[in-house]
C-alpha cells in the first residue's frame, strides 16, 4: 500500500479546530501519513479555542515538525508528498505565500508545493477582506493554490459546530482525492420541492 503524505499547517487565524479535524480524519485512513507544522500564533489559538493541550493536538499527527526547522524533510521538493493544507490560513501566512517569502517551515513548505506543482489548499480565515487580502488570494490562485474559506453549507441543516466543521473538512479532502462518506452530501432537490421555472418566475413577481 502506497502512503499518501499530506502536510497540515496550523497558523494564527481562528479556526484551529479545522486543522485538528483534518488530522483526525486522515488518521482514520491507514493509507495516509500526516506531517504537522504549527506556528507560534497558532499555539495561542489552540490554547484559547480547544479543550486540549498542544501535546495532545500534535499526537493526532504522524510526524511533527518545528516551524523553525527549515531543514526539515518537507522543506525540500525531493521529499515526495501529495500536497499541503493550511488550516486555518492567516492573512500573514497568505501574504508570505503570495510573495514567495519562505521565512519559516510553513511558508517554505507551501512554496515547495507551488514550485513542484503539488496541491496546496489554503483555508483562509478573515472578514471583511481588504484589497491586500484579495490581491494575495488572487496571486496564490494564479500560482496554482486553492483558496478554500470554510464557508458553512446550510443546505445540510447542521445541528452542531462539529457538523459544520466536518462538512468543510470533507470538502477539503475531496480536493486531494480522499473521499470520505458523508450523509449530507448534496444530491439535488427532491422532486416534490422543485418549483417549475414559470411558477418560480411568477412567484418572484408577486412578492
Amino acid at each position: 500500500m502506497t502512503l499518501q503524505k499530506i502536510v497540515i499547517a496550523i497558523t494564527g487565524a481562528t479556526g484551529s479546530i479545522y486543522g485538528l479535524r483534518l488530522l483526525e480524519m486522515l488518521r482514520e485512513d491507514p493509507s495516509c501519513e500526516t506531517h504537522l507544522v504549527v506556528s507560534q500564533a497558532a499555539v495561542l489559538n489552540i490554547r484559547e479555542e480547544l479543550p486540549l493541550t498542544l501535546k495532545k493536538f500534535e499526537a493526532s499527527a504522524d510526524v511533527v515538525h518545528n516551524i523553525r526547522n527549515v531543514g526539515a524533510s518537507i522543506a525540500s521538493g525531493s521529499f515526495l508528498c501529495d500536497g499541503m493544507i493550511v488550516a486555518p490560513c492567516s492573512m500573514r501566512t497568505l501574504a508570505a505565500i503570495a510573495n514567495g517569502l519562505s521565512d519559516n517551515l510553513i511558508t517554505r513548505a507551501a512554496d515547495v508545493m507551488l514550485k513542484e506543482r503539488r496541491p496546496l489548499t489554503l483555508m483562509v480565515r478573515e472578514t471583511p477582506l481588504n484589497l491586500a487580502h484579495l490581491r494575495n488570494m488572487a496571486a496564490c490562485t494564479e500560482m496554482g493554490a486553492i483558496i478554500f474559506p470554510p464557508v458553512p453549507a446550510f443546505y445540510a441543516r447542521p445541528s452542531s459546530i462539529d457538523e459544520i466543521v466536518d462538512h468543510s473538512c470533507i470538502r477539503v479532502l475531496d480536493q486531494f482525492g480522499i473521499h470520505r462518506a458523508a450523509d449530507r452530501r448534496w444530491t439535488g432537490l427532491k422532486g416534490a420541492e422543485v418549483m417549475p421555472l414559470a411558477q418560480a418566475d411568477k412567484s418572484e413577481r408577486t412578492i
